[in-house]
């Protein structure tokens, strides 16, 4: 049968149509040197044959059933794999000011939804891969663990054998059609089967516990609508512009010292990290001459398990309210510590198909209303822990710019060694002096930061 793409894809997939919720990713891979790029070549051929979304194309599906995987007759790496010489000043801001433009710029949507680009000839005579693709083929966890196909632990690095292309299956007649006859079926048979299967362990718990188990039902319910509730406003009176123009940053903190300062307020790395985004944003604010309270966030969740491949978007967006206002590091920290807690443990995690599914009924016009709603992304993703190198060249620092998806901006922490890079998409209706914006941010960080005992 056809692979289709799962609710939280199509939705991905769908909301686009709308140029402001584009799910582009695009990572910026900073390299001492030019790579080998025959080498480069091969290890990109050999992502493509690991995981198959690499040759696959988004194709539409007769209605009900969602867009399906298709391999691309066509696919030609050369397409998607280029290789240019960096106009001046071929300099840090250069490279940013491509990925932007990336990052601005839709896919053509008759291929594979990725593009990989080395960059050479940089003043300090450095080279950069840009990379370019679409959140329906996997989230910023998946993506680390793709970028395992194109690294190695050291310089020296052998050519790495190919497996075979993958099978294309050839279209059937008719075939659409019983794929999506089949795929309805399925889908009722897990839900009927899931219902039947539960049905007895529900009604003998409600026999023995009736209060525990409708309580334990209502929860379930609340958790679900939280989770999907539409939001009617932004929590910040002036970032409500959207517009299709992004501006990039980046910005670097030392990995202990932001783990040490969540750990003295009784948090975490990520909880420090979304403090400080919250104190740069408040910091915003105030150099306007405007207050703010609690802003919308939304929190990507990592929910992939051991099973599931590297292809694919594996991750759910919990939103909350993040407090702004509150001017103390440590207390900030507290509170959200509380609250992403909270969202880590929420009951309607495990049905974030279901929540997709029902959300791909809704207009389209309703649900990128909601999601242009949201105040700020944050994203905080584990990176590697030791150097790795690519084709022979020494990766100095990685940076990944996730999508606003309808937010005024997103701020990524993308970790490396022993260094937290700091991603910021700003969308420049709603922040339109970004350098403005950024310096706020770093002051956010800087306060948090003093938090961190010397080691």
């Amino acid at each position: 049968m056809a692979e289709f793409l799962r609710n939280s894809d199509a939705f991905i997939w769908s909301i686009e149509a709308d140029p402001r919720l584009r799910s582009t990713i695009v990572s910026l891979i900073l390299l001492d040197r030019s790579p080998d790029w025959k080498e480069v070549t091969n290890r990109f051929d050999l992502l493509s044959r690991t995981v198959p979304m690499f040759r696959q194309r988004v194709m539409p599906s007769p209605p009900p059933a969602p867009p399906r995987w298709e391999f691309d007759p066509d696919f030609d790496l050369a397409f998607h794999l280029r290789r240019v010489t960096a106009p001046e000043p071929a300099t840090i801001d250069t490279l940013l000011e491509m990925a932007r433009l990336a990052a601005m710029a839709d896919f053509d949507r008759a291929r594979p939804l990725w593009e990989a680009t080395l960059i050479d000839g940089l003043a300090d005579g450095g080279a950069a891969l840009l990379c370019k693709l679409n959140h329906a083929l996997t989230d910023g966890v998946g993506a680390v663990e793709m970028a395992m196909t194109l690294y190695d632990p050291t310089a020296q690095y052998e050519l790495r054998p190919l497996p075979k292309e993958p099978t294309r299956v050839a279209a059937r007649p008719l075939g659409g059609l019983r794929d999506v006859v089949s795929y309805e079926a399925g889908l009722a048979g897990k839900v009927l089967g899931g219902s039947l299967n539960a049905a007895p362990g529900l009604v003998a718990d409600g026999i023995r516990h009736p209060v525990r188990t409708v309580a334990s039902m209502c929860s379930t319910a609340a958790s679900i609508l939280r989770t999907a509730r539409p939001i009617g406003s932004p929590g910040s009176p002036m970032m409500r512009d959207r517009r299709q123009i992004r501006r990039l940053a980046v910005y670097q903190v030392p990995t202990e010292a932001l783990r040490r300062a969540g750990n003295v307020a009784g948090g975490s790395l990520n909880d420090a990290f979304i403090a400080a985004v919250a104190g740069g944003l408040r910091r915003y604010h105030e150099k306007h001459g405007t207050t703010v309270g609690d802003l919308v966030m939304t929190m990507p969740i990592n929910i992939r398990t051991a099973a599931d491949s590297m292809g694919g978007n594996h991750a759910t967006l919990i939103r909350f309210g993040v407090p702004a206002s509150i001017a103390d590091p440590v207390r900030r920290i507290q509170i959200i510590h509380d609250r992403t807690g909270k969202a880590r443990n929420e009951k309607s995690l495990r049905y974030t198909q279901f929540i997709a599914g029902v959300l791909n009924l809704m207009p389209r016009w309703y649900t990128a209303a909601a999601l242009r709603h949201v105040d700020f992304v944050a994203s905080d993703v584990p990176g590697f822990p030791s150097p790795v190198f690519l084709a022979g060249a020494t990766v100095r620092m990685q940076y990944a710019f996730s999508p606003t998806i309808g937010a005024a901006v997103n701020v990524t922490l993308l970790s490396y060694v022993d260094t937290c890079a700091i991603e910021i998409n700003v969308d420049a209706g709603a922040i339109p002096d970004h350098e403005v914006f950024c310096d706020c941010l770093a002051a956010g960080f800087d306060e948090v930061l003093a938090l961190a005992p010397r080691p």
